[in-house]
């Protein structure tokens, strides 16, 4: 089993950054994928970002790319997303995301573990 931890979010302005944290744990020997995701209401859960395990290859959404970096600190034992140049669209419930599969995928359905999410406001 798998448990992961989120923490960051809060609400900011436009412009602004934030950064989101996730830890493992439990047998997380087994992760080949740390993933973020998040869902807008009234929307479906969409791919943000993800990272192997190992930390050296990273995957962005479009929508991210440029503005958002996905990382591993070793130290602290976390993923950690970066979020700079927030707009208000970026405002959703972010979800970190496990995947024991060796093989990448942006389909949510191919996670088998989930964080409890939290909350990204932008908003002036």
């Amino acid at each position: 089993q798998v448990q992961l931890v989120e923490s960051g979010g809060g609400q900011v302005q436009p412009g602004a950054s934030l950064k989101l944290s996730c830890t493992p744990l439990g047998r997380t020997f087994s992760i080949q994928y740390m993933a973020w995701f998040r869902q807008a209401p009234g929307k479906e859960r969409e791919f943000v970002s993800a990272i192997t395990s190992n930390g050296q290859n990273t995957f962005y959404a479009d929508s991210v790319k440029g503005r958002f970096t996905i990382s591993r600190d070793n130290a602290e034992n976390t993923v950690d997303l970066q979020m700079n140049g927030l707009k208000p669209e970026d405002t959703a419930t972010y979800y970190c995301a496990a995947d024991l599969s060796p093989y990448y995928s942006r389909n949510r359905k191919s996670y088998d573990y989930w964080g409890q999410g939290t909350q990204v406001t932008v908003s002036s």
